[in-house]
């Protein structure tokens, strides 16, 4: 629960009105979330909440905004801080999975962001994060065929695409579970059986 945010600067209440969505999802169908619902737990009227976003879309780009550049802030300092590649990535896999069991309400919303018939802006938010990460992915396993800890035949986007669709599978299932820590215990045994597909053998 937030205090209210009557006298926040500008840019801070913008921050404050995206943790507050976020929490809100964690709790509800983000589809059901309405700019009163936000207004309310902030502490504010829906007038004061409209001078920092137009519409409610606004507020969920600047959501996904918020999901994309602390995601990939997350993972890239957890691989910045290994000796090898193989350990980047193990580190990554387990940096992601801690950020969606601190965030319980972010898939919620992604998922059905995803599901919305056409083209929006936080859709296509969704789709460059994940290209992001797949680059950053795909350097890392690079890396590691050339120093020889992977294997050296081994295709760098599928393996990419593995990795991220892992996440996404425990990430659904501990939803369907209603258990969002389930993801925290399995990661580390799910890990290391990709990690198992991908290292090189003697």
């Amino acid at each position: 629960m937030h205090s209210p945010a009557k006298h926040l600067p500008a840019e801070k209440r913008r921050a404050v009105t995206v943790e507050t969505v976020i929490e809100l999802a964690g709790e509800q169908n983000p589809s059901d979330i309405t700019t009163s619902a936000i207004a309310r737990r902030m502490g504010l009227t829906q007038g004061a909440l409209f001078r920092h976003f137009p519409n409610k879309e606004a507020i969920i780009g600047a959501v996904m905004e918020w999901v994309a550049e602390r995601l990939l802030a997350r993972v890239e300092q957890a691989a910045q801080k290994q000796s090898s590649p193989l350990a980047a990535l193990e580190a990554m896999f387990l940096a992601h999975v801690d950020f969606v069991a601190e965030h319980p309400g972010i898939p919620r919303m992604l998922f059905g962001e995803l599901q919305r018939a056409g083209e929006t802006a936080p859709k296509l938010m969704v789709r460059t994060l994940i290209h992001r990460y797949g680059e950053l992915l795909g350097r890392i396993i690079e890396l590691g065929k050339e120093s020889g800890e992977l294997d050296d035949r081994l295709d760098t986007e599928a393996a990419a695409t593995l990795f991220i669709g892992t996440i996404q599978g425990l990430v659904m299932q501990s939803m369907l579970a209603g258990d969002v820590q389930r993801i925290r215990r399995e990661a580390p045994r799910v890990f290391g059986l990709f990690r198992r597909g991908i290292r090189r053998t003697p």
